[in-house]
């Protein structure tokens, strides 16, 4: 079964080249030998909101979980059943490349998984979720603040329903509704139009850039200098 059809394309300008990052603690999506998602090019944010995503039914499974052994398999040895949300998106590591992931959202915990080796890269429970970092355009970056951990990029052209599942369940098992942040202050400087910071890992702070150009949204992400 193909889980991973091409996605729309998005335009991400490269980080100047930096000293290779260490990877990432133990247990999380550290960056490996498989083979990464297409480089720049893929889901070009558009400048204005598509009708497609606007009349766009939001089924929530669109990987058909319950027919997936390994996704099935994943899913049970956690004691989790009830899926809210599955899709392929991209999963951006601490040195910048994008992986292909099939995201699974439960009303307990986010799972990633690698749709080519069928392995959990990384479980998010939903109690330890605190912040969502989103622009305030229309791109499909979206952040996964965990204070305890590490953050997690990813980019979806499903974002918007992404987020406001995991708002939804959050609510749904706890008394507090995690913050959607739709940017940071922007230097009036810049021709930026919005950004946002999160930790690629405990002491590594990204920033990803969006600015509004002819045909779309370009968007660069950038490692923070340490103050």
């Amino acid at each position: 079964m193909d889980r991973f059809r091409p996605l729309r394309m998005i335009q991400v300008e490269p980080e100047a080249a930096e000293p290779p990052a260490p990877a990432a603690g133990a247990g999380g999506d550290a960056d490996g030998d498989e083979s990464p998602a297409p480089a720049a090019g893929l889901l070009m944010g558009a400048r204005v909101r598509r009708r497609a995503a606007v009349y766009r039914d939001c089924k929530g499974d669109y990987i058909g979980v319950p027919n997936d052994p390994c996704l099935t398999k994943i899913l049970s040895k956690q004691g989790d059943n009830k899926v809210l949300f599955a899709d392929k998106v991209l999963k951006f590591t601490q040195s910048g490349k994008m992986k292909r992931r099939i995201l699974v959202i439960t009303d307990f915990a986010l799972y990633l998984v690698d749709p080519d080796a069928d392995i959990l890269k990384r479980r998010i429970a939903l109690a330890a979720v605190d912040k969502l970092c989103i622009s305030n355009l229309s791109d499909n970056f979206f952040a996964i603040i965990v204070p305890t951990e590490y953050d997690c990029l990813m980019a979806s052209t499903r974002k918007k329903e992404i987020v406001d599942v995991i708002v939804k369940a959050i609510k749904s098992t706890s008394e507090y509704e995690p913050e959607v942040a739709s940017s940071n202050s922007v230097p009036p400087s810049t021709d930026l139009e919005s950004l946002f910071e999160y930790h690629a890992a405990a002491e590594v702070i990204k920033v990803v850039e969006f600015e509004d150009v002819d045909g779309g949204i370009k968007t660069r992400i950038t490692t923070k200098e340490k103050s």
